[in-house]
């Protein structure tokens, strides 16, 4: 029992569902029900982001044919695990965020014009936002007793061009989901320890 399981407000079998024993897969089994994908998204929803703006998009990608294509675009060694990934997410941030302002902060729209002001600066609080909510997206998945692979080895560009050739969205992750296949756990990696990365001032 470490310190964050006695400290911690969930039960020990969750601390270790969502945290201490969670890996990262790299081969899946199982299936992943619309309902089950619906509740990753339910609980993905609730992480904070920068005045609630909730930039991030997420596509399932079910059929045999987007399957193909997004496969295409993947780095060599993530292809065969995508491939049989019962279901795999494109995590991408809408690229005009702040144009939902009255949706997402209707009682206070006065940042919304140095966005508008400025789209580098949309442009980037939008991909930090939707980052932040891609680790509340991994959680959920594993707290609905799923593991997750998240990968960043791929043509975003490409993905972009097939699946969001308006420019409405750009991509940043794509996250295979389901039940550990077989030989799904490589190496464990070592962790870095609290002295190492934590000061106090």
């Amino acid at each position: 029992m470490t310190i964050a399981h006695e400290e911690a407000v969930i039960d020990a079998a969750a601390v270790d569902a969502i945290f201490a024993e969670a890996r990262t897969a790299n081969s899946f089994a199982g299936e992943v029900t619309d309902e089950q994908a619906r509740a990753i998204y339910e609980l993905t929803k609730f992480g904070p982001t920068a005045f609630n703006s909730q930039p991030l998009r997420v596509t399932y990608v079910r059929s045999d044919e987007a399957r193909a294509k997004l496969v295409d675009t993947l780095s060599n060694g993530n292809k065969a695990k995508t491939a049989s990934a019962p279901l795999v997410a494109i995590l991408s941030y809408d690229t005009d965020w702040q144009g939902q302002w009255d949706k997402f902060l209707p009682a206070y729209g006065a940042p919304k014009a140095m966005y508008d002001a400025d789209p580098a600066f949309a442009a980037a609080t939008g991909n930090n936002n939707a980052h932040l909510q891609a680790g509340y997206f991994i959680l959920a998945v594993r707290s609905l007793g799923f593991a997750a692979g998240p990968m960043t080895g791929a043509d975003f560009s490409a993905i972009d061009a097939e699946f969001f050739p308006a420019g409405d969205q750009k991509s940043f992750l794509v996250v295979n989901i389901g039940q550990p296949g077989p030989d799904a756990w490589g190496e464990a990696k070592p962790k870095f320890d609290y002295d190492d990365v934590v000061r106090t001032v």
